[in-house]
């Protein structure tokens, strides 16, 4: 396992390929609720979008603190990013609108079937996670 910047071309290039990470966030009682997620991504932050009323979007309002690990491999071999950092909401329109279209461009009419359209409802928390560690495990931490 190695640490890198989240701005890393092997970072951006490994997360464009994903589409579904594990979100880890933490229960009152102290315990992780690790939940998967869809997200986008650039070179500060991810973007996730989520029910405004479940128990993560509880959690994290309480304590920003966050995990997130995008996986893949196989058969033996596995390659992972973990991220740790800390969440804001987004609550102007602006800024949910913005972010909403990038979560159309990349699950297309998966996302708007979900919303009923291509506008991001009031029921949905959106939120930025900002990256404070990152770390790659396996074939990548071996990459340069």
């Amino acid at each position: 396992m190695k640490e890198v910047e989240f701005a890393s071309k092997l970072v951006q290039d490994y997360l464009t390929g994903k589409e579904v990470g594990v979100l880890a966030t933490v229960n009152p009682d102290g315990s992780p609720l690790a939940m998967p997620m869809w997200f986008v991504h650039d070179r500060d932050v991810l973007a996730m979008v989520s029910q405004a009323d479940d128990m993560k979007v509880s959690n994290m309002r309480r304590d920003p603190r966050v995990g997130f690990v995008v996986e893949s491999g196989g058969g033996g071999s596995i390659e992972c990013i973990i991220v740790q950092g800390s969440v804001t909401f987004l609550t102007s329109e602006s800024d949910r609108s913005r972010v909403g279209a990038r979560f159309i461009d990349k699950y297309g009419v998966h996302m708007e079937k979900r919303w009923n359209g291509r506008s991001v409802p009031e029921s949905r928390a959106l939120f930025l996670i900002q990256p404070h560690r990152v770390k790659v495990w396996g074939a990548l931490a071996t990459s340069d």
